[in-house]
């Protein structure tokens, strides 16, 4: 499955520098503060949403002056989401139902239920029921704020089945506990000149069951120290900042990694600022941007095939989270431990890496095979 949207061509993107992937409309922006005044910083951010609303299709003729208008309105809806990741997601699925409508020849704000039913059975070709869902439930909102803002007159989605979502189930490919131990040693095994931060990177992300753009936005301001734990402070979904601590052996690799890039960069590692991992030097580059969500999906799936995992192509950043639920279960942390250390807000979040988990592993095919050739000798001859 892609993310191309359903009857109409995938905008390019790429990361900001909080590690957001954003449309092109929208690159270049910074998404955290740290070479801008605040102010400086919100001007910047709400002149690229307003870019990238004109650049949406079957609106009509822009009108950013109207603060009513359909334009404005898209803006600030966009603008008001609790976090730059989440106005990409909601800008990217509201341009697949708006592109879908232009293919078509349709005005969004006059279209019915009927034609949103189309849109859904086209979404259930090309993707996954929750991401499909999740594409009805932005355009949904989108139809809210407008008709909130007496823009628009119904919500065509209101009345829309949404598709069935299994919480018992889950794509994700994770690592059994031989396949993280394995992972983790070809980590600190890598022999490209970026080893360093190979080993802690991965290290922070399979131990501690971050999410991708929480270790992605994560700043060297963000280290410090409590209670003896070396720590990491993420934003978490929402804009909730939460301390994790950092298990000693990742710790020092953390601090190996900041070691040699500070001297690299020829300061002291108190001196060291800016995003905590950043590329390397490749080909015309000096490095020293923050890494994104690709270059750490390719990074996994390379260490993952130098550890001889068979599903390495399968595996993503969301990989190693997983792993963190299901193989802390299995050592024995309790659930609501666990809830926390993800930033999960509904328990019920949880308990679904723990079903995962229980599916595989307490399965009775084992079993019956090992009763089976108790009898009629083995099975596997």
């Amino acid at each position: 499955m892609t993310d191309t949207p359903a009857g109409g061509t995938p905008e390019p993107v790429t990361s900001d520098a909080g590690g957001a992937v954003l449309p092109a409309t929208v690159r270049g922006v910074p998404a955290r503060k740290d070479a801008a005044p605040v102010q400086q910083l919100l001007e910047l951010r709400r002149a690229s949403i307003a870019d990238a609303v004109a650049a949406l299709p079957a609106l009509g003729e822009v009108d950013l002056a109207d603060p009513y208008g359909v334009h404005r309105l898209t803006a600030i809806w966009l603008e008001s989401r609790p976090s730059p990741a989440t106005a990409t997601a909601y800008h990217t699925d509201l341009t697949s139902w708006l592109s879908w409508c232009a293919a078509r020849r349709l005005n969004p704000l006059a279209v019915r239920r009927a034609d949103v039913d189309l849109y859904k059975t086209d979404l259930a070709a090309e993707y996954a029921a929750s991401t499909a869902a999740r594409k009805l439930s932005a355009v949904s909102s989108w139809y809210r704020y407008l008709i909130s803002n007496e823009a628009c007159d119904r919500n065509p989605v209101a009345a829309v089945d949404r598709p069935k979502v299994d919480r018992d189930a889950s794509r994700t490919v994770s690592l059994s506990r031989d396949e993280a131990g394995r992972f983790l040693a070809a980590a600190a095994a890598d022999d490209q000149p970026v080893r360093l931060r190979t080993a802690a990177l991965l290290g922070i992300m399979l131990t501690e069951g971050v999410r991708v753009s929480e270790v992605c936005n994560a700043d060297a301001a963000d280290l410090g120290h409590n209670r003896g734990w070396r720590t990491l402070t993420v934003t978490r979904k929402g804009g909730k900042r939460q301390a994790l601590p950092l298990a000693p052996p990742i710790a020092d690799a953390l601090d190996r990694y900041l070691s040699d890039r500070a001297t690299n960069s020829g300061v002291s590692t108190e001196q060291l600022a800016g995003p905590l991992f950043v590329t390397g030097p490749t080909g015309p580059h000096h490095g020293g941007r923050r890494l994104d969500r690709w270059a750490i999906t390719k990074l996994i799936r390379r260490i993952a095939r130098q550890a001889g995992i068979p599903s390495w192509s399968e595996l993503t950043p969301h990989s190693l989270r997983h792993s963190f639920a299901t193989l802390s279960l299995d050592a024995g942390a309790a659930l609501r431990d666990v809830q926390d250390a993800m930033g999960h807000a509904d328990p019920r979040t949880t308990r679904a890496y723990d079903r995962a988990r229980y599916s595989l592993d307490r399965h009775p095919a084992t079993r019956l095979v090992s009763f089976v050739a108790t009898h009629d000798g083995d099975l596997a001859q």
